[in-house]
């Protein structure tokens, strides 16, 4: 199975970047500062995430700390599921 990071790092490269030869940047790279994403999709994002990791994103934990960089992202999804490795 996939870890929290390969997943996201794969939907960005595939959806945002379109690339197949996967995400080319650090964990930590933000993702707005470097243009990977933009305000728009952030909201398919938080869509991603509740449909992959099966977790509820409430309006108020849309913040660059969670929806910013491969690594805020996992740990974000990581406190919301205990669950996901």
């Amino acid at each position: 199975m996939k870890t929290v990071e390969e997943l996201i790092r794969k939907y960005i490269a595939e959806n945002f970047l379109f690339s197949n030869n996967g995400f080319p940047y650090a964990d930590d790279v933000s993702f707005l500062n470097e243009g990977i994403i933009d305000s728009m999709n952030v909201l398919e994002l938080v869509m991603f995430v509740e449909q992959t990791f099966r977790i509820d994103v409430a309006d108020q934990e849309i913040v660059p700390d969670n929806f910013d960089s491969v690594s805020g992202l996992a740990q974000y999804i990581r406190r919301k599921s205990p669950t996901v490795g």
